[in-house]
């Protein structure tokens, strides 16, 4: 995100941390935060929590009373099993291509509970992007994963789910006629001041510079269309939150 700060005060993403943090579990002692990036939510959780252990891939670079930062593959945690009261994961496994592994090891470390938060029903066909350097279309947002409720439930079996909440609402949709024509006008609106790179190259994703004719005509008639059907789509949440509780024979 360009300016995350900004970002953070916008009304829907208060929303969605207020959720979040509603959620956490009282009452336990340790949480590993899961992409913690600048130690927005690990900062937070120490309201909670009286061990906070902050996991990126690359360790992070700040500090805060009785946070531990780490570097670390969520799809291969260094951790013993049950090592944490609880796993706290927001906006993470939609990035995460080995999808499958990855809520394993949560499931693994976790003592008592996880708590997840993802785009709900996001249609990842909305605000592609194009690499100018490899030329191979991006998810908006290196969403890579979508995920609904009984999608979520599957990928940690072997838990219980202790709560579900909704957050926010989103009535972005595509069809595959409008995703083709903007794909061939080189996806102009795409969400290039994203952060993340092309998944392909590693290449900084850059909006093109200006449109063709023939590009304007595509991505022109896409828009319409999409509009039209967002205006016959019902809205769905924006994300979805759910708890999970280990079950007590297999912790």
């Amino acid at each position: 995100m360009a300016d995350l700060e900004q970002y953070r005060q916008s009304e829907q993403e208060k929303a969605r941390s207020a959720d979040l943090l509603r959620l956490v579990p009282r009452g336990t002692k340790s949480v590993l935060d899961i992409g913690a990036r600048d130690g927005h939510f690990s900062r937070l959780l120490t309201e909670y929590f009286d061990q906070v252990t902050a996991l990126d891939l690359e360790r992070p670079n700040f500090e805060y009373p009785r946070v531990t930062t780490v570097a670390g593959d969520i799809s291969k945690l260094q951790f013993p099993d049950a090592s944490f009261d609880c796993v706290f994961c927001a906006e993470v496994l939609e990035h995460i291509p080995a999808l499958e592994q990855a809520c394993r090891e949560l499931t693994r470390v976790a003592r008592l509970e996880i708590v997840v938060g993802v785009p709900f029903c996001q249609d990842t066909r909305c605000g592609r992007t194009t690499c100018r350097a490899c030329g191979k279309i991006n998810p908006p947002w290196a969403h890579v994963n979508t995920f609904d409720e009984r999608k979520l439930r599957r990928l940690f079996s072997g838990t219980t789910v202790k709560a579900t909440s909704f957050v926010g609402t989103n009535n972005e949709v595509t069809n595959p006629l409008s995703t083709i024509l903007m794909d061939m006008a080189g996806n102009p609106w795409g969400t290039y001041d994203q952060d993340e790179p092309c998944i392909y190259c590693g290449t900084a994703l850059v909006a093109p510079n200006g449109r063709s004719p023939l590009a304007r005509v595509f991505s022109g008639v896409a828009v319409r269309l999409n509009h039209l059907q967002a205006s016959l789509t019902r809205p769905h949440a924006n994300w979805i939150h759910v708890v999970f509780t280990k079950d007590r024979q297999a912790s």
